[in-house]
């Protein structure tokens, strides 16, 4: 998500109001992040709405009483407290606002996966199901295709994931194939991986080995990248025989080759040069 200055601003007072209102004994964090996330849809499709709430020459005052007649007997106390917090602020454009509504809402989803206990989880779906896509590049087709209604991506969804995975992973993973911000799915299902890293401030490292890692090696591969990147590593691996041995570390865009198959190609490349 990229924001200009004001968006920026904009967002950090939302984000301290959202922090309150989570912090609550009463608020249901997944709750909020579903109803933000279904504001963000209200939003996508009502263009006036969009245009109103996040005009910057308007009286503030006016836009929180136009969000408050709109929404207080459709989302919750918690959720009209942000999203008032966020129309009141000065955006550098509507979608921005739209795409600070949306980082709200999966960061709520992700606190309430957070104080379940199951975080760890659903990062680990989101990240199988990005290499589902990976590997069929039909499906990513299928749930990219504009022409096709949100229910029908909704149900894609839902056939691919059944009861597999978490109620939160399944809202988050709906909610980025519906809205992918002109990324790929898996692009946007992968900065996911990376949000939910981020909430226990470790970095993901998305490693592609040629045969199964023992817990041992798992350990220690991420006790030296995390050395390597002065950071904890929040270790994802994949399998492929393909790479005849060894492994290759994704970490953000940089690509550590230590398999065979991109020794060979090393030595390709030297050759032909």
């Amino acid at each position: 998500m990229t924001l200009h200055a004001a968006s920026r601003e904009a967002l950090s007072f939302a984000e301290s109001r959202l922090d309150e209102v989570l912090g609550d004994a009463g608020s249901a964090p997944s709750a909020v992040g579903e109803e933000l996330l279904a504001v963000v849809e209200l939003l996508t499709t009502e263009v006036g709405l969009r245009r109103a709430v996040s005009d910057g020459s308007s009286d503030p005052e006016a836009r929180t009483r136009l969000i408050g007649a709109l929404l207080r007997d459709k989302v919750s106390a918690p959720t009209l407290t942000v999203l008032e917090a966020v129309v009141g602020q000065r955006w550098s454009s509507p979608r921005e606002l739209v795409d600070g509504v949306e980082h709200l809402g999966r960061t709520a989803l992700l606190v309430g996966a957070e104080n379940a206990g199951k975080l760890d989880a659903v990062e680990d779906e989101l990240f199988r199901f990005a290499r589902i896509l990976d590997g069929k590049p039909e499906l990513e087709k299928a749930l990219a295709e504009r022409s096709a209604s949100a229910e029908a991506k909704r149900g894609l969804v839902r056939q691919l994931v059944a009861d597999k995975v978490d109620p939160i992973t399944k809202v988050l993973v709906e909610q980025v194939v519906l809205r992918p911000s002109g990324r790929s799915v898996t692009h946007g299902v992968d900065g996911l991986v990376e949000m939910a890293a981020r909430r226990r401030g470790r970095v993901v490292a998305r490693v592609t080995s040629a045969g199964e890692l023992s817990a041992e090696q798992r350990e220690r591969l991420a006790a030296r990248l995390g050395a390597l990147y002065d950071s904890p590593v929040a270790l994802h691996v994949e399998l492929d025989a393909s790479l005849g041995a060894g492994l290759v570390v994704r970490v953000g865009d940089e690509v550590i080759d230590g398999s065979a198959a991109g020794r060979l190609e090393a030595v390709r490349r030297q050759l032909a040069g």
